[in-house]
Formats: structure tokens, sequence, C-alpha cells
């Protein structure tokens, strides 16, 4: 929000190598955020721990204009997503880095996009704390900061003064998130229109994680679970998968857990929701009959179950991935 009649001061830490791509995105969003006559509401400064050359990962180098002072004056802070070794490695910050996030005010607003969540973790900003972080990083976070409440499924969290985003382009939302939180949808989507972006987008990041077919030729379960996602179409039961597999529905289900993480009844459930996403994306099936063809009966189980999982409805879930 605009303070004392000036515009709201933003300083985004480029942490080196940073990632070139969330670099881009405080300054694209906040900039292009501005009143109907054009006033701009925002004051964007990028800076360093100095103001020397950082690599960015995408294969060139940025030079900040400035260093870490612009923290001290920053009324919100956001850190873009890097490959900062000691945050990703070792759960700790270098001294200059832990020193340019001291300089930052009590009150200031802090944000991150994607892996910036792994300085903010380090500098013991989220503990206790929910988060979240690039989905493919989530389990490397939970082993370095099991204090810290990760939610992966999410594109953003707002905690008050404390907000991350998602993976890359998760970046876009909690930066719209923010200018809408400051200054109302109504310049929020002046932004989203000048950047050619969605001013909102349903779900979470649960919609853009890979998934892990088995495979048929290995032990334990492996097989049972591919002769299953062959037949989601059909009523399967514990006793069936257990009577394929030749094992007690006890011993099976043990092996089930070790080997997946998850129940057979929730791993189940989660292949036929999976289906039915694929049919929505590569199918002109009504929303009935892939419903039927996943397995989960009718067009109101699908609904429901897409929307506790993913946080959209089946139509708004097609009409984003369809292929062309």
């Amino acid at each position: 929000m605009a303070l004392a009649g000036r515009p709201h001061r933003i300083a985004v830490l480029a942490l080196d190598p940073v990632v070139g791509f969330d670099l881009t995105i405080p300054s694209t969003i906040f900039g292009n955020a501005t009143r109907a006559d054009g006033t701009r509401l925002y004051d964007v400064k990028v800076c360093g721990v100095r103001a020397e050359p950082v690599r960015a990962s995408a294969g060139f180098t940025i030079v900040p204009d400035h260093g870490a002072e612009a923290l001290a004056e920053a009324d919100t802070v956001i850190i873009p997503g890097t490959y900062l070794p000691e945050a990703r490695q070792t759960g700790t910050l270098p001294d200059d880095v832990a020193e340019a996030l001291a300089l930052i005010r009590p009150g200031t607003r802090i944000a991150s996009i994607c892996t910036g969540a792994f300085v903010l973790a380090a500098a013991g900003l989220l503990d206790g704390r929910p988060a979240t972080t690039h989905w493919i990083r989530a389990e490397l976070f939970r082993s370095l900061y099991p204090q810290v409440k990760l939610d992966e499924d999410l594109l953003f969290i707002d905690d008050g003064d404390v907000l991350t985003s998602a993976g890359l382009g998760a970046g876009v939302d909690l930066c719209l998130h923010l200018v809408r939180s400051d200054f109302g949808s109504e310049v929020a989507n002046r932004a989203a229109r000048h950047c050619v972006v969605p001013p909102w987008r349903d779900g979470g990041q649960s919609q853009f994680i890979e998934r892990v077919i088995p495979d048929e030729g290995s032990d334990g379960t492996g097989p049972t679970r591919v002769w299953a996602l062959e037949r989601l179409d059909q009523e399967i039961s514990l006793a069936d998968m257990a009577s394929y597999a030749r094992m007690s529905v006890r011993t099976f289900s043990r092996r089930f857990k070790a080997e997946t993480g998850q129940s057979p009844g929730t791993w189940l459930l989660q292949q036929r929701i999976r289906h039915a996403c694929h049919l929505l994306e590569t199918t002109d099936l009504t929303v009935d009959r892939i419903a039927e063809a996943a397995g989960l009966g009718t067009s109101a189980s699908l609904r429901h179950h897409l929307r506790g999982t993913l946080g959209v409805s089946p139509l708004a879930y097609r009409k984003t991935f369809r292929a062309a």
C-alpha cells in the first residue's frame, strides 16, 4: 500500500546464483501496478548483498543497481528463487547474506518466490509457520527444515507478514495477490492485463506435479498397481488387490504402505482422480462419462474429489490443461 503519500517500496534481493525467471517477476508485476491515471504505486529496487554482478541460473549475469542498504528502506522484501548452496544443502546462510537480512526493519513484509523459501527458512523466519516452495524441492526442504509447516500443494501462502510461493510461475500469482491486497482487484487486474497473465488461477501446485507409473516387472506390489491401473473403470476392492498379489490382506496392506507411503485405498482413489484428469485433458468425453471411466461413479463424485484434491472443478481443469 502507498505510505505517507509515497509509493510502496519493494526490495528484490538477488542471491547468487539467482533463478533468472523469478528475478524478473516482481519488477514486471509491481512495475505495472498503477492507478487509472497511470500513477505508479510501487517503487521496486533490485539489490544484491553488494552492488556487484550476480550470476543467474539461465546463463547470464545481472548487475543490481543497489546493494543491501535497499533492504533497510523497504516496506516489502522479496527473495526470488536461488541456488544458494548453504540454504539448499546445509540449512544455513553465509555470513554476508545473514548480515544483509539483518538490515530488514521490524514489521517489514517479507516474501519468497520458489526456492527463495529456503533462505527464509534458513534465517528462521518460517519456524512454526505454513509455507510452500517448488514441489520438486519439497522433500529436500522438509529434510532441512522440519520445523516449517510445508504445504507443496498450494500456489502461494499468505501468513500475514511472511508470504511464500510455489515454483517459478507461481511467483506471478503471489505478486498479483500482494497488489490485490494492497490496492484492490481493479489495480491487480489492470497489471495482469498489461502482463497478459490471468489475474487469478484456480487450484494449487498439485495440478502440476509429475506422477510415476510403477514398473510392471518389479517385485512387491508394483505388478498389482499396474493391474489396477488397467482396470480403473471397474470396482476394485482391497481383497481383489491382495488376491492378485497372492498375499493376505494384512501382508499386502503392510507391503503396499511400505512401498508407496499410502494405503491401497488412498492410492487407488488418487489414481482414479489422475485418470479422470488425463481424460479431461485429452478427450471430449462428458464429465459423467469420465466419472464412469475413472471408476468414480457420478459427475458429482468427480467434482467433489477434484475440488478436494486440486481445488478446481472438472470444467476449470479442462479449460486450463486441454491440449490444443
